[in-house]
């Protein structure tokens, strides 16, 4: 069967390659208004019609599929917390409107958790009220990208409405629980490598076994901001690093390169804002099996209005549903991809003494508990890099 699919805030289209993956059509049409995104989507996908912001977007045709990562700039913890007021991430209101005129079979949306915290889930109330008014059924799904093998610690809201199918039975197909009591998923290797933001130390440092905590856009568009990880058995020097970017690509399941059409000052926040393109791949083999029916043993309850929105709930045949399923579709423990693996075949840098010094200074200052080999590594680090 054929699928016309459009893409909007494409980024740098891990929606789409995903879907493509998972064997649906190559996207027809893509929306991208920032131009090093523009670069990347213009040469993996180059039979797709290319065209600028969304707000242009008149109407939605022909698509069966519909996709929309939309900026997470006003709902994430790090951002300005305006949620769907803010002028970025407010731009989903543009597309819900189009639902109104134009219904494609399926819609794909996807945000931080944080939308479903801020301003008690004003966004997520808004955007699913918007859907059932557009005659929509929807489900949506709190999805770790370490499900899926990657070794980053990424969750994500992922939302799909459809009007003919079930879209619960998509994202609800599979649930595989599969993370340890101390955070890691299973199959990570304790005692090799741990991720970590070098720019906390105060109240918290993303730590993450055999992982790095979420990718995220720089924190300007020229200051790039990787996380840094701990290899437990480098040479000294080497023991504290910052993956490269083409790791970071490969850490959202990208092949390594993708992104070496854009500028070097723009990579990580392009790779920063991508999806994962193993769940998109995922989401996709569930739209082909769409007849497959939602599973029977899926705990769910009658949504009560005002309360907290939990992390997967569905909306089917006039009623909203809390979901009780994890965060894993997949269980990742035989084909879990080590870090350590990632940095060695697709390159590393050790961090900086400054900033190393300054991460080191501030957990010291701080009451976070932390190991004392670590703190170790970190003083090594520091007299080794020293200038």
């Amino acid at each position: 069967m054929s699928h016309s699919i459009v893409g909007l805030f494409a980024g740098i289209g891990g929606m789409e390659l995903g879907l493509q993956q998972a064997g649906v059509d190559e996207p027809s049409e893509l929306y991208e208004w920032w131009q090093p995104a523009r670069s990347v989507l213009a040469k993996r996908f180059q039979d797709a019609d290319l065209n600028g912001d969304v707000i242009g977007l008149r109407d939605l045709r022909d698509a069966t599929i519909v996709t929309a990562g939309f900026p997470c700039t006003d709902l994430s913890q790090a951002g300005r917390t305006s949620g769907l007021e803010g002028l970025a991430s407010g731009l989903i209101r543009h597309v819900l409107q189009l639902l109104r005129t134009s219904q494609p079979e399926w819609v794909l949306i996807e945000n931080v958790p944080n939308m479903l915290r801020l301003r008690r889930g004003a966004a997520v109330q808004e955007i699913t009220a918007s859907l059932e008014s557009a005659g929509y059924d929807w489900a949506y799904r709190t999805v770790d990208s370490r499900s899926f093998g990657l070794p980053q610690r990424r969750k994500r809201v992922y939302l799909l409405a459809s009007a003919v199918h079930d879209p619960a039975a998509v994202l609800f197909r599979e649930d595989a629980p599969s993370e340890d009591p101390d955070g890691a998923a299973l199959g990570a290797e304790r005692g090799s490598s741990y991720g970590f933001y070098w720019t906390e130390g105060n109240r918290g440092t993303g730590w993450a076994i055999d992982a790095v905590p979420t990718l995220k856009g720089s924190t300007t568009v020229s200051i790039p901001s990787p996380p840094a990880v701990w290899m437990c058995g480098g040479d000294p020097g080497r023991r504290i690093v910052r993956p490269s970017i083409e790791a970071a690509e490969v850490l959202q399941g990208f092949p390594a390169g993708w992104t070496s059409s854009a500028p070097v000052r723009d990579r990580w926040k392009l790779v920063g804002n991508a999806v994962s393109v193993p769940v998109a791949r995922w989401i996709g083999e569930g739209l082909l099996a769409r007849e497959a029916p939602c599973p029977d043993d899926i705990a769910r309850t009658l949504r009560v209005d005002g309360r907290p929105w939990p992390s997967a709930a569905c909306h089917a045949g006039g009623k909203t549903w809390d979901v009780s399923v994890s965060a894993w579709p997949r269980s990742p423990a035989t084909d879990y991809v080590h870090l350590a693996d990632v940095l060695e075949q697709f390159g590393d840098e050790p961090l900086s003494h400054r900033a190393t010094k300054g991460f080191r200074d501030r957990l010291r200052r701080s009451s976070l508990r932390y190991s004392a080999d670590f703190m170790a590594a970190l003083d090594e680090h520091v007299e080794v890099t020293a200038p």
